[in-house]
This record gives C-alpha cells, sequence and structure tokens, in this order.
C-alpha cells in the first residue's frame, strides 16, 4: 500500500458531499432529481414518477440493495464504513473537533460554532429531499416556513451537533446496526485492514499506527469491532517504515495476512445469485409498468334504468392516470352501438 489511500479516501468522501448536497437542487423535467413530495405522496426518481400504489417497485429496489449490501460487504467488508458512510465523512469534515484539548475558549467557540453550522446545512439537506431546495430557500427568506418545517429542522440540527461534536466515532461502535452485522455477514476471506503478523518481528514499536487510528485500537493486537477500516494506520505505518526503506506492516488483505483464498467461494456465489436474482425482478417490474392507468366505475350518482322504450340505461366513470411525467392527448371511444353510446369528453389531455 501507499501514502495515496487517504487521498483517495478524502477524494471519495468530498465527491459524496457534493452528490448528496447538489441532488436536491437537479431537475429533470421540472421535477426534482430525487424527491419524494409528501403531498402527493410521489416519489420523483430521475424523470420518473411513482406514485404510491407503485410502491412496490421501491420495494424491490430495497430488496435488490439489501442483498447487494449483504455481498459487498461479504467481499469487501467495511468498505461503506470507511469510505464513504456519511457518518464518517462529516466526522473527518470536523476533524478540528478532535483537537479542542487545550485549546482556548476563542478556538473552542469557532469548532462547536462551524460544526452546528455543518449539522444545520445538513439538516436542512435532508429536508430537501422531501421539500424542494428551491422552496425551502424562498419561504425562509419569506419567513414562512411553518412550524413543521422549522419543528424538524431544528430537531434534525440538535441530533446531529450532538452526535458530531460529542459522540463521533463512538457512534460506530456502540449505536450503529451495520457495525455489529459485521461478524456475522464477513468469513475468513472477506476483506480486511489487518496486521502483517508474518513479518511481526519487523515492528519497531513505534505506535504510529495507534495514535493516527481515530477510535485508538492497536490494530496489532487483531480484528476490533470499533475498527471502521478509514486505513489512517496504514499511511502511518508506511510512512515511518518508508524512512528505512522497507514496505508497511498493515494493509489490506483478503482473509488473514500471508494466507490465500478463493475471492468467488460457495457463500459469495449464492449470495450474488439471489443477488441477480432480485435485480431481475426490480428491472422486469420497472420495464413492465404501465404509462397509463386506466380505471372505468359505475356512476354511483346515476342508477341503472329503463326509459319508456324499454332501453337500459347506465352511466360509468372512467379514471385516467398519466404516469409517464409527459403530456399526452388522449382520444376516448367506446364499441358498440355508435347511438347508443356517448362519451363526454372524447378527447383529454
Amino acid at each position: 500500500m501507499t501514502r495515496g489511500v487517504q487521498s483517495w479516501r478524502r477524494a471519495a468522501e468530498v465527491l459524496q458531499a457534493v452528490v448528496l448536497l447538489g441532488l436536491p437542487f437537479l431537475r429533470i423535467q421540472g421535477e426534482s432529481a430525487f424527491r419524494f413530495d409528501i403531498p402527493s405522496l410521489r416519489l420523483h426518481f430521475f424523470g420518473t414518477s411513482l406514485w404510491m400504489d407503485e410502491f412496490f417497485l421501491v420495494f424491490a429496489a430495497v430488496l435488490f440493495l439489501t442483498f447487494l449490501t449483504v455481498l459487498v460487504t461479504l467481499l469487501f467488508g467495511r468498505v461503506w464504513c470507511g469510505w464513504f458512510c456519511p457518518q464518517t465523512v462529516l466526522v473527518d469534515f470536523t476533524r478540528f473537533v478532535d483537537r479542542l484539548r487545550g485549546k482556548v475558549a476563542a478556538y473552542k467557540l469557532l469548532a462547536y460554532g462551524t460544526t452546528f453550522f455543518i449539522s444545520a446545512l445538513v439538516a436542512a439537506d435532508l429536508i430537501w429531499y422531501f421539500v424542494s431546495p428551491y422552496e425551502f430557500i424562498d419561504r425562509f427568506f419569506a419567513g414562512t416556513l411553518g412550524a413543521i418545517l422549522w419543528g424538524f429542522w431544528i430537531v434534525l440540527t440538535a441530533i446531529l451537533f450532538l452526535n458530531y461534536a460529542f459522540l463521533r466515532h463512538t457512534f460506530c461502535a456502540t449505536v450503529c446496526p451495520y457495525a455489529k452485522l459485521q461478524s456475522v455477514l464477513c468469513d475468513g476471506r472477506t476483506l480486511t485492514i489487518a496486521f502483517d503478523t508474518c513479518r511481526a518481528h519487523e515492528c519497531i514499536e513505534c505506535n504510529s499506527c495507534v495514535r493516527a487510528c481515530p477510535v485508538g485500537i492497536d490494530i496489532r493486537k487483531g480484528a476490533s469491532a470499533a475498527c471502521i477500516n478509514c486505513a489512517e494506520c496504514i499511511d502511518a505505518c508506511v510512512t515511518v517504515l518508508g524512512r528505512k526503506q522497507k514496505e508497511g506492516l498493515i494493509g489490506y488483505f483478503f482473509g488473514r495476512p500471508g494466507e490465500t483464498g478463493k475471492l468467488l467461494r460457495q457463500n459469495v456465489m449464492l449470495i450474488a445469485s439471489v443477488t441477480l436474482a432480485s435485480l431481475i425482478f426490480f428491472l422486469y417490474l420497472t420495464l413492465s409498468r404501465a404509462a397509463l392507468d386506466v380505471t372505468v366505475l359505475p356512476n354511483p350518482a346515476f342508477a341503472p334504468r329503463t326509459n319508456t322504450e324499454g332501453t337500459v340505461i347506465n352511466s360509468y366513470l372512467l379514471a385516467l392516470q398519466n404516469k409517464s411525467g409527459k403530456t399526452v392527448r388522449l382520444r376516448i371511444r367506446a364499441d358498440g352501438a355508435r347511438d347508443a353510446i356517448k362519451v363526454t369528453p372524447d378527447s383529454v389531455i
């Protein structure tokens, strides 16, 4: 491993922050690229709008993502925790909080103030996935945000601030359920960060890896549930031993250092098959989705009757729902005796 691990992690974190903060502002066909609109109970997803009666598609997508998460964890361990988890990303963006010990009051006030601002911004961003940021910002400056939005914003900001100001990495080891599942989802060939025990005699006991670890564990003593795979220890070891023209003793390994095994093993193939099947199921449901929903019901305000000529008269209501997101013109026609059936109106937009 090279010293470039952290530079790659920082690039991934910045990219994630840009995507998550910028996505609510992206509009496709006049609607948010990704937002659940509460008043209309519709999910806008990159130009497609899903109504409540189509939320089985969301269930299918969640099913696929669940199996995909299990597969990725089985193969690559806690790569999500160390590289993509928003908790880890925001803790890294507020590292100045970890350096408050011994600092003057002005520095502490600035650090906590900055953390509070970041928490408020992230809380607002979470709300923007339900309320358009354009509407949110306009209502904020107009003073018409409303008690509900203010309430959610204040509560979310408070929770996030307490998390990033005080709990920080402790959240991963004590609260996060995904961290607790690692021992169940991983096996002996899962990618992990480990100390190469085969070269343990080369360790100079500098403790740089321990000092670099944000959760204070000693990777040389083996795996720990508190490890978030941030790879800080890798760069620390490479820096020290690099001065002695040696390779680092800590790195990414599939299983225990010095051992080899198959990446595509039985349990991986089983989970991969289930993941592929769930993806095919989701794609089938998506591609077979009807763009137009048609419902015909008897008119409750007009009971069936017989006129003086003995002709039976019925009235029906036709409901059309356009799910394509595009404006279409439809002509309505009813088959049967032409003079006996009347359609009003005979066309809709």
